[in-house]
């Protein structure tokens, strides 16, 4: 009897741990996660990332969390790192809000938790060409960021709103930073609309000349923001909301340190720091971090995408922002 009562007893021990690893094992294919892999575009006004990454706040920051390796993609325009985030390979994204919307509208699983910074971008044009109004534009060949990004979009809406055909009146060309700068100073596209520091290296080399600002295109319009996936939404908000105490942290770090900031991106990117410094005295753009600030532009946008074709339909305020996780952090 007290054998048979022994390995009752046993079993149901046998059982019991069973039970638990099972339990454990499942939690674990639900919620560990050990690497967290950002998205980022070379421009000046994603350098909350570029300040995080150089000074080893990511690592740090989110160590608590399980995390153990940080990834990094570099990406041209928003357009592709929108592809990536769509396929599952970057779990937080620096972007566009233009490249989002499109994103979203076509099944992305994605929010916005932040701002990065408004305006900062240039419309530039080659010196043996004057520039008065937006007519002066007709006739001309523009570079600028590929169909659904908040270069292109900016750009079509400000040439529909004065009088100007975007499809027929103007050649646009879709390019990366790089390559519409090689571009413009070869004499094989006229003007350029690219985000900084691309106008200020452009001007450094002679190459061209600031015509309009983004800011004069439409005042304080949203441009980079914070996407975070819905698997960390859902499964990690802890992890989310340390994402943005991290990007508030680097953003007040680069208002307060420019000389710094402008050193960073140079490691980060070899361009010339007198022409960061340039481009942080002459661009019009903010950083910001207060996803509430740009829900109006951010909205606006969707309605001209729409107008344009890139979507179905204009999106609410709901389908783009999770305003809550912002709001915890800051007490906003």
């Amino acid at each position: 009897m007290k054998s048979k009562g022994l390995f009752i007893l046993a079993i149901c021990a046998i059982a019991a741990v069973l039970l638990v690893a099972g339990c454990t094992d499942t939690g674990t294919t639900e919620t560990e996660k050990d690497t967290l892999s950002f998205g980022y575009q070379p421009s000046t006004h994603q350098i909350a990332y570029m300040i995080a990454k150089e000074k080893g706040w990511w690592t740090e920051d989110l160590a608590s969390f399980g995390i153990t390796s940080i990834e990094d993609h570099k990406f041209p325009t928003g357009a592709p790192e929108m592809q990536s985030m769509l396929s599952g390979d970057i779990d937080v994204a620096y972007v566009g809000a233009a490249p989002v919307i499109s994103a979203l509208a076509t099944g992305l699983d994605a929010k916005i938790v932040a701002a990065v910074q408004v305006n900062g971008s240039d419309l530039v044009i080659r010196p043996e060409f004057t520039y008065t109004s937006p007519e002066d534009m007709k006739g001309l060949t523009i570079a600028t960021f590929p169909p659904g990004t908040i270069q292109d979009t900016l750009l079509r809406d400000w040439l529909q709103t004065n009088g100007i055909n975007p499809d027929t009146d103007v050649d646009i060309r879709p390019m990366g930073p790089g390559d519409a700068t090689v571009a413009i100073s070869e004499g094989a596209v006229d003007a350029v609309f690219l985000p900084h520091p691309a106008p200020a290296t452009i001007v450094a080399e002679g190459n061209g000349y600031i015509a309009v600002h983004s800011g004069e295109m439409e005042a304080n319009h949203a441009c980079c923001v914070l996407v975070v996936s819905g698997d960390l939404i859902r499964n990690h908000p802890d992890m989310v909301e340390q994402i943005i105490k991290t990007h508030i942290k680097a953003t007040d770090y680069a208002i307060a340190n420019q000389d710094e900031a402008a050193q960073i991106y140079y490691d980060m990117n070899k361009v010339d720091i007198a022409v960061i410094q340039d481009s942080f005295a002459t661009w019009d753009g903010r950083w910001i971090t207060d996803p509430s600030t740009i829900i109006t532009s951010v909205v606006d946008y969707t309605t001209v995408q729409a107008d344009l074709g890139y979507i179905d339909h204009p999106l609410t305020e709901d389908e783009i922002f999770d305003l809550s996780f912002y709001q915890k952090v800051t007490g906003a």
